[in-house]
């Protein structure tokens, strides 16, 4: 995975990795407890031709109940996440708090849908640091 800070947004952009049966992130990109995080998640290049994401995206903690997760969607206008053009339609969006260190690193989990009747699994890990 990579990821940038643009915005006051954090991006991510999923390389592959087996584990946990389904893909994952592969960096980890660090946080400071008591941040008040906005994620994106780009699933261009996962989607078949034409298709699009679709619904109310979840985004699930896997490792605690520490983390509030709120705002879930799908990107409504085009995104640049890692310096790349991301099309409406192909991101999930949230925002995130609640890290502590003593907790960390955390794990998350997107499910999302797609008008081609697909839903699409991701996983992604994140490190929470000292403020």
């Amino acid at each position: 995975m990579n990821w940038t800070l643009d915005e006051g947004r954090m991006h991510w952009t999923l390389t592959p990795e087996e584990t946990m049966g389904a893909i994952t992130a592969s960096q980890q990109p660090p946080t400071a407890a008591g941040d008040v995080r906005n994620g994106s998640c780009s699933f261009a290049g996962q989607l078949d031709s034409g298709e699009l994401l679709t619904g109310t995206p979840t985004v699930e903690e896997q490792t605690t109940s520490d983390l509030t997760i709120t705002s879930e969607a799908v990107s409504t206008e085009a995104l640049t996440i890692n310096g790349i053009s991301v099309a409406a339609g192909e991101a999930v969006q949230f925002t995130f708090s609640g890290m502590t260190t003593a907790n960390s690193p955390y794990t998350l989990k997107v499910t999302v849908s797609t008008d081609g009747s697909q839903t699409l699994v991701r996983y992604f890990v994140f490190t929470c640091e000292d403020e």
